[in-house]
């Protein structure tokens, strides 16, 4: 019998979901299984090439600076060119400038090249983040994003422990077996994957790039273009930007104020390898089971429990004593990244007008990029000096912040009551064949769901679905709106 549940909610949790995404949630899972410099970088420039921690600390920021520079240009590409020739290029870019890194000598050269990786491996976020959003039904993103995060994770926990064994005989090897993996994720792309971008003068489409830019719109009418400063002006999504950048500073730690943390304490890098471990191992096992539980959850209480967890989960740290007790608290911080994962990218996409998504990707993978780069300047000042115990403090200080930041900021957004207008898409035939949701305004600020499928030779007509009442708000006089229903990583 538990056997049989089982089968069935794996199957309940990957139904559904169009060709198309499986083939970009399995480049994802290739991505990740190549992961090697981001996770190598510190040990391959202090052990292999006998560069003090500074210089690696040094590159390790360029690595997350070229992110910071890559996110809005990456976005403004994602919408102008397309998600696939962004992919494209961002894929087949890290190829090369990952394999180019491993015959670096000269410490500057280093350093550039390194800048140069950090630009191209986070070009490809918001084209993937945008393609999902795409082609994947609003009901569905949930699912959806969870899978994809869970792949990441997947991917990253084989790859750590392969890299690790590729290291000990050649970096070179890892090198170049990243840029292998990353070319072959290229490859997919161009094969298996059609074009996703709706097209402008779908009237259905026009409807949420004219919200977010403050003007009203009709079905058929005019569109305004969304261009960064759109995104800037976009008080509310600006807030899930900033409230992205907390709970950032917070998970962060994990990787950045914990092995500090625990060094300091006298415990050896193994013992915090062992702690570590707990994270992958309980995404990998809780994702899709937690998703089905909250997918149908109110997004705001989700996104608010969650920041506290994250927060005084790490908080708990403080307490920590034996090495069980830190895999404790990891525990908390991780159903806290479950949670919150899913749950944020979908407001996100809400959020994001049709033909904005790549410049409100970008603007949201930027607030996760310029995290890794404060996040370690933060632990070490404060571990420095004031100790370790008032970096636990900051970070449920930090929790809590966003705690009351999620909910002030999703009052109105979610819920069955109080919900002034539900934007519902209509699937739209485009280039490539790929059913892409459009925004369609309907009498009386209401509208109702109709799915269209794709055009697909002897595809059957998918029924008429309502949208279910726990759709955002859409803000009268102009105000942004929300493009879709929705919600990781």
């Amino acid at each position: 019998m538990f056997v049989a549940r089982t089968r069935r909610a794996l199957r309940e949790s990957v139904s559904g979901l169009p060709r198309a995404f499986w083939w970009l949630w399995t480049s994802t899972l290739v991505n990740r299984l190549g992961a090697f410099v981001a996770t190598f970088m510190t040990l391959y420039l202090t052990l292999e090439r006998g560069y003090s921690a500074s210089f690696a600390g040094l590159v390790v920021a360029l690595h997350g600076l070229g992110g910071v520079v890559s996110s809005l240009v990456a976005g403004v590409m994602t919408d102008r060119l397309g998600r696939r020739p962004t992919l494209l290029a961002a894929q087949a870019s890290t190829a090369f400038s990952v394999a180019l890194l491993g015959f670096m000598q000269h410490p500057a050269a280093i350093a550039a090249v390194a800048l140069l990786v950090g630009m191209t491996s986070n070009a490809s976020r918001p084209a993937v983040a945008a393609m999902m959003a795409d082609i994947v039904r609003p009901e569905d993103r949930v699912r959806a994003f969870a899978l994809n995060y869970w792949a990441i994770n997947l991917g990253f926990a084989v790859s750590a422990t392969a890299a690790g064994v590729i290291a000990e005989y050649s970096y070179l090897a890892g090198f170049l077996g990243e840029a292998a993996l990353t070319l072959a994720c290229a490859v997919l792309v161009f094969v298996k994957l059609p074009e996703s971008r709706p097209e402008r003068g779908d009237g259905a489409g026009a409807a949420g790039a004219a919200g977010a830019a403050g003007t009203a719109g009709a079905a058929g009418g005019s569109e305004a273009e969304v261009g960064i400063g759109t995104v800037l002006r976009d008080g509310r999504f600006m807030g899930v930007v900033g409230l992205s950048f907390l709970i950032s500073l917070i998970f962060t730690q994990g990787s950045v104020g914990l092995p500090v943390a625990m060094g300091a304490a006298g415990f050896s890098p193994g013992d915090y390898g062992l702690v570590i471990a707990v994270n992958g191992l309980l995404i990998v096992v809780l994702q899709i089971p937690v998703t089905r539980f909250i997918e149908h959850r109110d997004p705001q209480k989700l996104l608010v429990v969650s920041a506290l967890l994250a927060g005084y989960g790490f908080a708990l740290t403080a307490f920590a004593g034996p090495v069980w007790a830190y895999a404790l608290t990891v525990c908390v911080w991780t159903l806290a990244e479950i949670v919150n994962s899913p749950t944020q990218m979908g407001l996100v996409v809400r959020l994001s007008p049709v033909h904005g998504r790549g410049r409100y990707q970008g603007m949201y993978t930027m607030s996760w990029a310029v995290a890794a780069l404060v996040a370690p300047l933060m632990a070490g000042f404060v571990i420095d000096r004031y100790g370790a115990g008032w970096l636990w403090g900051a970070t449920g200080v930090l929790g809590s912040v966003a705690a009351v930041g999620y909910w002030l900021l999703m009052r109105g957004l979610s819920g069955a009551e109080g919900v002034a207008a539900v934007a519902v898409p209509a699937e739209v035939p485009a280039a490539g064949g790929l059913a892409v949701p459009a925004e369609l305004p309907a009498a009386g600020g209401l509208a109702a769901a109709a799915e269209v499928p794709a055009a697909a030779p002897g595809a059957p007509v998918s029924p008429v679905e309502v949208a279910a009442a726990g759709g955002l708000a859409e803000p009268e006089g102009g105000a942004p709106k929300a493009a879709d229903p929705l919600p990781a990583g």
